[in-house]
């Protein structure tokens, strides 16, 4: 597979200083060549680790697949606002093998905090993590967690591995340079299987140590002083046995125990990473500019999960969910279709008067909620005057202006578009204020709104009025034309409350802006430029996790057939790659994060510039000129986020 902007031939100078999605990548003119190379048995703790393999950096929007060719490494030059996460890839690939296995060998990736002159901290586990790259149909996507401080990776041979480093700034940081390091060593193959493969065996006596330490410290209420500094001693030495024993020798030297990151203890052989960070003043608002409402299937939690729907399993795997995606900007809500394309939405699973309603709307990185128009549980007491008890309640709440209803996917003909305008008249009944929202990409088939397709999709917010305030649009309509959003927008009384947003599902298609697998990482993060650009005030995404049905949360992933791959997938259940029950996340629900983190950074210079001055900027650095015209290097992007930087850090 090619990997867009990071072929042999292209050179790229590195930029040093600040700016925005991470310089100084060690661009150059074409891969390394190895002089010398190693031969014979290879002890990885006396040879450097840099005569083992080849470490370079490359930006969060490289596809970094397995032959990718090596670099230079250079330090990393981040720039991140607060509230912001910032990310950068390393790409290890090694020049020989030196396990004596099928892998080409192990190696050991420590990280620090990220630390300024002042003393404040980034700190790992918290703001710095580290995930590996894992491919998707054979295209790099899945960002499995690491073990932070310290994890091992195993290395093929004549392959490329990747890690995915982000940066969580948090909101009260204080602004200013901070700087760390990632740290590589080269290490034996069975320090690997020994950490991390424990025999039953050995466990058991592991625990019996331990339990014994605590059996031992438990009961000392009421004892003689002699008698608790003696259960003490035995304790420190039971546990002074368990640290020293072979299960932990991969965080020990050869003189004994030592702090992970003491310069004593770290090998002049290993291979340094330095990373540093611009946190500057500006604060990406907690609530997102725009509102980006994404679905998920609940019948897909239900099937894999085995959770019965109504059930408090049930709503606490919906739980996980929701609040797991509120760190990407994004808005969720769940959803059910039902014939025709009507679909059940909702934010939360619970009623309205539900405490925890209030606080799934409240939440203030929530942007937009879904209101259902039916119970999502049914129950034997369901009255029939449902709705309008929802609406009654949400009604006297702050966060009314947050909610929407979405009733019918995309219509397409007479019976399904006035099958959508009675239930939006039931809802405006009871809220004359209440926003509809429709998606649609055409008129109704069998009743021609207009002579040519395009001129009917036009008339759609004149056949739908009153009945829907939000005219959500697919993208794939305009094909290259962005002209032609202005005929759009022209149909629209935003006077009157009207709103104009986007959704791209199967298409757009290449070389046009979508989140499909094997896209150009610029061309996932350019969805969210052209919703800036043309104006956009909201957008929609039908579904985050909705592969093929399985019924174990571990079975193997599968794209649904008839799609394009990964169209509806971005992020995948953490029993697929390992024991843990976290949701792992795309590289592509990454770009969308950071594409929605590049709006905000926008909107500020529009507000202190105004808006033909922020597209001016966003044409002239080459980011985005329209659908076929965006940049397909990271070096465009960091031009616009530094120069937003330079130019709004005064005002923020």
């Amino acid at each position: 597979m090619d990997y867009p902007g990071n072929s042999q031939d292209m050179a790229v100078p590195p930029v040093e200083g600040v700016a925005g999605g991470g310089t100084a990548y060690g661009w150059n003119d074409g891969g390394l060549n190895v002089s010398n190379p190693l031969k014979g048995s290879i002890d990885p703790t006396e040879v450097p680790t840099a005569d083992l393999v080849h470490v370079w950096c490359l930006p969060s929007t490289a596809n970094v697949g397995p032959q990718e060719v090596p670099r230079n490494l250079e330090p990393v030059n981040l720039l991140a606002a607060r509230n912001e996460r910032e990310s950068v890839q390393l790409a290890i690939r090694p020049k020989v093998s030196w396990s004596g296995s099928s892998v080409a060998g192990v190696v050991q990736v420590q990280c620090c905090d990220l630390c300024s002159a002042s003393g404040d901290r980034l700190i790992v586990g918290q703001s710095l993590k580290l995930r590996r790259v894992v491919p998707m149909l054979g295209v790099p996507d899945a960002l499995v967690p690491l073990d932070l401080p310290i994890s091992q990776i195993s290395l093929q041979p004549g392959e490329t591995t990747a890690v995915w480093v982000s940066i969580d700034v948090p909101n009260e940081q204080p602004p200013g340079l901070y700087e760390g390091e990632i740290i590589i060593n080269a290490t034996k193959a069975d320090t690997e299987s020994s950490s991390q493969c424990l025999g039953k065996a050995e466990k058991h006596q592991l625990f019996t140590e331990l339990r014994n330490c605590l059996d031992a410290l438990e009961p000392i209420d009421g004892k003689p002083l002699d008698e608790v500094v003696e259960r003490v001693k035995s304790s420190t030495t039971s546990l002074r046995k368990v640290l020293l024993s072979s299960s932990f020798s991969e965080f020990f030297s050869d003189n004994g125990p030592v702090d992970m990151m003491d310069e004593d203890a770290i090998s002049n052989l290993s291979v340094r990473v330095k990373l540093s960070l611009t946190v500057w003043d500006f604060i990406i608002p907690t609530t997102p500019s725009l509102p980006a409402v994404f679905g998920i299937s609940d019948t897909v939690i239900e099937d894999r999960f085995g959770v019965g729907h109504g059930s408090s399993e049930w709503y606490d795997a919906l739980e996980q969910h929701f609040k797991w995606l509120l760190q990407y900007r994004i808005s969720p809500y769940f959803c059910r279709w039902g014939d025709s394309m009507r679909v059940l939405t909702y934010t939360s699973p619970w009623p309205a008067d539900h405490p925890k309603s209030d606080e799934y709307f409240s939440d203030p990185r929530l942007a937009a909620y879904a209101v259902p128009h039916s119970p999502v549980v049914s129950c034997n007491d369901a009255a029939k005057d449902y709705l309008q008890k929802e609406i009654e309640i949400l009604r006297t709440k702050s966060h009314w202006k947050k909610a929407y209803f979405y009733l019918w996917d995309e219509p397409l003909n007479m019976e399904q578009y006035e099958s959508l305008c009675n239930m939006a008249s039931e809802v405006h009944a009871y809220a004359p204020d209440a926003r509809v929202l429709t998606t649609y990409y055409c008129g109704p088939s069998d009743a021609p709104l207009a002579p040519t397709p395009f001129e009917a999709f036009l008339k759609v917010p004149k056949f739908l009025r009153p009945h829907t305030q939000i005219y959500c649009t697919s993208e794939w309509v305009f094909g290259n034309r962005e002209d032609l959003v202005k005929d759009v927008i022209s149909e629209l009384h935003p006077e009157n409350g009207e709103e104009w947003w986007t959704y791209v599902c199967m298409g757009p298609s290449d070389p046009h802006p979508n989140w499909h697998l094997g896209m150009r990482g610029t061309q996932h993060r350019a969805v969210m430029w052209r919703v800036w650009k043309e104006g956009g005030t909201g957008f929609l995404y039908w579904g985050a996790n909705c592969y093929e049905k399985a019924t174990v949360p571990s079975a193997e992933i599968r794209f649904r057939r008839g799609l394009p791959p990964g169209d509806g997938v971005l992020y995948y259940p953490g029993e697929v790659f390992s024991s843990s029950k976290q949701p792992v996340a795309s590289l592509r629900l990454e770009r969308i994060l950071s594409g929605l983190q590049d709006f905000e950074y926008l909107k500020l210079y529009a507000s202190r510039y105004g808006k033909e001055e922020a597209l001016t900027l966003l044409e002239k650095t080459g980011v985005y000129l329209g659908p076929e015209r965006y940049t397909h290097e990271h070096m465009a992007i960091d031009i616009m986020r530094g120069e937003i930087f330079s130019s709004c850090r005064s005002c923020s």
